[in-house]
């Protein structure tokens, strides 16, 4: 497991500290994916309601919260696969 996966993995836990509901997933092009759903946040790939795809400057903007979840969206350096309305209660977790 790479050191950019652990740092994403605590800094979404401390945004999402209660998990969440239902499966969602962050993949980090190049570097891996992470899991938050009902039990909380951890690295890992499987099945979700819905991901979120984006390169590791666009994530790491939402984890530290200077990027909009939003406008990266709408930029197109974030990439959903899903449910809109699941994305965007993941974006206001983000905000």
């Amino acid at each position: 497991m790479s050191t950019v996966i652990d740092k994403a993995v605590e800094a979404l836990a401390k945004r999402l500290p209660d998990g969440f509901s239902p499966v969602a997933k962050f993949v980090i092009e190049g570097e891996g994916s992470i899991i938050a759903d009902a039990q909380g946040v951890r690295a890992g790939d499987g099945p979700a309601e819905v991901t979120l795809s984006a390169d590791l400057d666009t994530f790491r903007g939402l984890f530290e919260g200077r990027v909009n979840p939003t406008v990266a969206f709408m930029q197109g350096r974030l990439k959903v696969d899903g449910p809109m309305m699941l994305a965007m209660k993941l974006g206001s977790a983000l905000s």
